[in-house]
């Protein structure tokens, strides 16, 4: 479990990622739970900015679970084939569609336990839902979730289930569902995991990555 030092230095992190990103929100586009679960289902391996050009379109077509499990696979697969990964994809939505309309009277559940049952639904999928759709407390392990996670010394671990329990014993539940945003908005904008630009960045005196004096606790490994 977290110890106090460690919660008061990842509180002040996330204070001053708030302070430069105050209203942060999802980078996916959608109008409902389903939208936002079809978009997060597609986001594996692409770029939420792929996955908008692509749902622009789709969510024309396709407006109900039932409509995605009507069309011939081979067409669904065409018309998402630019997220990558394009085959298991389809199958996964076209799965997940029919479990929506057989346990749950085609509507996206609310539960953390329920979501996760859905065809091509984790952990990551279900938080986004969980906490974007339905304003419940999760945490989203993303990439850049994941890496900042690591720099900044809350964790040492790839493991992304490890990350966002360490991240829920860290922080506050109010902070939950905009963590992974300020984490996110900060590796896109600031943290690259190539040339990332430490000298602009408001972290850079509480970061152990840079500044191995920084008073960082350390990680819990």
């Amino acid at each position: 479990m977290a110890d106090i030092k460690e919660k008061t230095f990842a509180k002040k992190v996330f204070d001053k990622l708030a302070e430069i990103y105050p209203e942060v929100k999802p980078a996916l586009e959608y109008s409902s739970a389903f939208e936002l679960l079809i978009s997060t289902i597609l986001s594996a391996q692409c770029t939420d900015a792929r996955v908008n050009i692509v749902t622009k379109t789709l969510f024309k077509k396709y407006k109900k679970p039932q409509d995605y499990i009507n069309v011939p696979i081979k067409e669904l697969e065409k018309d998402i084939f630019s997220t990558g990964f394009y085959r298991q994809k389809a199958k996964s939505i076209q799965g997940c569609c029919k479990m929506l309309i057989e346990k749950y009277n085609g509507k996206v559940p609310k539960d953390f336990d329920a979501l996760v049952t859905l065809p091509g639904v984790g952990r990551k999928t279900a938080s986004v839902v969980a906490g974007n759709a339905f304003g419940i407390p999760a945490i989203a392990v993303d990439t850049h979730v994941k890496r900042l996670s690591n720099l900044l010394g809350f964790i040492e671990s790839d493991d992304q289930t490890k990350i966002e329990l360490r991240l829920k014993e860290l922080l506050p539940e109010s902070y939950w569902i905009n963590s992974s945003h300020w984490l996110a908005t900060h590796g896109r904008l600031i943290c690259f995991a190539k040339k990332p630009k430490c000298y602009e960045c408001i972290l850079a005196k509480l970061c152990p990555s840079f500044n191995p004096s920084s008073n960082s606790p350390g990680v819990n490994k």
